[in-house]
């Protein structure tokens, strides 16, 4: 996996095609989408990808430019370079994501809509679902409704939490191109400054739309990469991709399809009732992207060479590394802190899903087995999440935090065990991974006179929202005591 923030400080004697190219390339789909999908390189071309075009920011929109495609070439180009939005052209994102989608998955499968069977299917996994967590954790349900969704539908459910997550970096990208001249200078070269916001708007969002489309063929539901992507309280399915997971295991379906919604349906539990947790994740990717340097002489050079007829050399620009992340305590503690929480997220659902299968699905250990494989292998949510922030989630965190979940679970049972959800400060760290014995045994802070404290000192005289208070309206009738 890459390091490297959208393929920011690629080194440029790396060979496109070379021995390490072919390996990205595969763990990336199989040529479905550039190894590193959000780099501004190796774009795809409409008609396959590394063919003709590949290198081309254009070609993903424009297809083989045949002369009947002329037309509608030059219109795509124009609302380009007028675009004056922020700094990923979003819309364009969404177009390519879903022209992407319609090429079908590297499964060789198309996109469909979905049926009623199956949106019943779904509905019905996901209920009995969170019957079985009801046994196995005190958070309550967090899932108000349950879809099933297309590909296309994925990609339209998800985008505005990918614009979350991208724009603090992009924006880093589009500041740097105007403020490399000078002030006075600014002034007289507007127009220019201007058409390369536009143009690397518009590279991000090409980018950022094929590997989205690209994921969206292989994604089983809303919380694959442990981050809700989707809408809140909403726990989805895609049938096709679930289907196409099960294909080869020997399993039966409805097994195949339980057991994923039973890892929906846990996600939704834990972001529903822990509130600081998505902008915590969401946070930390944000202090990664304030930690990213520009090197501006580079970009000076650029700007003064700029040839408005040829776009494509920003592209070549950006691949020579001009953009970098900044190695400082502040950059790695927030790597640190997001990598621990996503382990700590995967590790709770991780254990109590299979607290919930195992007693009732033959197939549970095989499932479980093989969505941590998929997990060690690199599939594209980690490949499409690794290359956005430099961060690779190491199997062996998230098997560490699963056994202390469950160790933890053994020494203070369930409500002790989903009571340190309540505070951040409450949670293992890193450290603690490495000693769960440790961290079970020990003595554990209560926060909740000095939440109580808090509370009355705004003025309100509420409690702070906390995990364990039961008398907490969004906890009653969790069937806990």
């Amino acid at each position: 996996m890459s390091d490297t923030p959208f393929g920011f400080g690629l080194p440029p004697e790396e060979p496109e095609d070379g021995d390490e190219g072919k390996k990205k390339d595969q763990q990336s789909g199989g040529g479905q989408g550039p190894a590193n999908p959000f780099g501004f390189g190796g774009l795809p071309g409409a008609g396959g990808f590394g063919g003709p075009g590949a290198d081309n920011p254009f070609a993903a929109m424009f297809g083989s430019l045949n002369p009947s495609d002329l037309g509608a070439a030059f219109q795509q180009l124009g609302q380009m370079l007028s675009y004056e939005g922020g700094p990923v052209n979003w819309d364009m994102a969404k177009q390519i994501a879903r022209q992407t989608v319609a090429q079908g998955a590297p499964n060789g499968t198309k996109d469909a809509s979905v049926g009623a069977a199956e949106r019943r299917a779904v509905e019905e996994a996901v209920r009995l679902a969170d019957l079985w967590l009801d046994d196995v954790t005190s958070l309550p349900s967090g899932s108000a409704s349950a879809v099933a969704w297309s590909r296309a539908e994925w990609v339209e459910a998800t985008l505005p939490a990918w614009q979350e997550l991208v724009d603090p970096v992009a924006e880093r990208v589009g500041a740097a191109m105007g403020d490399v001249l000078p002030e006075e200078m600014q002034a007289m070269a507007g127009p220019l400054i201007g058409m390369m916001r536009s143009m690397g708007g518009a590279m991000f969002g090409t980018q950022i739309g094929q590997a989205v489309g690209v994921l969206a063929g292989e994604v089983v539901g809303s919380t694959d990469i442990g981050l809700p992507l989707g809408p809140a309280r909403k726990a989805a399915l895609l049938p096709a991709n679930v289907e196409a997971f099960g294909k080869d295991l020997g399993v039966p379906q409805e097994e195949v399809r339980l057991y994923l919604a039973l890892r929906e349906a846990a996600h939704q539990r834990l972001f529903a009732h822990v509130p600081w947790l998505r902008s915590h994740l969401f946070g930390a990717v944000d202090g990664y992207a304030r930690g990213i340097k520009v090197d501006t002489a580079k970009l000076e050079d650029v700007v003064g060479q700029f040839d408005p007829q040829n776009p494509e050399q920003l592209q070549d620009a950006l691949q020579q590394g001009m953009f970098q992340p900044e190695d400082t305590p502040e950059q790695k503690a927030a790597l640190a802190r997001l990598e621990t929480a996503l382990a700590l997220v995967e590790g709770w659902v991780d254990a109590v899903v299979h607290a919930a299968a195992k007693p009732r699905l033959g197939s549970a250990d095989a499932l479980r087995e093989t969505l941590r494989r998929r997990r060690a292998t690199g599939g594209p949510a980690e490949q499409t999440f690794a290359t956005l922030i430099g961060l690779e989630l190491r199997p062996r965190r998230l098997r560490d935090a699963s056994r202390l979940w469950a160790s933890l679970t053994d020494a203070r049972g369930v409500d002790g065990r989903d009571g340190l959800w309540a505070h951040p400060d409450m949670l293992p760290t890193a450290t603690d991974l490495d000693d769960p014995d440790g961290f079970v045994h020990r003595e554990q802070l209560d926060f909740s006179e000095l939440d109580k404290m808090l509370g009355e000192a705004a003025g309100g005289g509420h409690d702070k929202p906390g995990l364990r208070k039961k008398d907490d309206d969004e906890t009653k009738g969790d069937g806990t005591e």
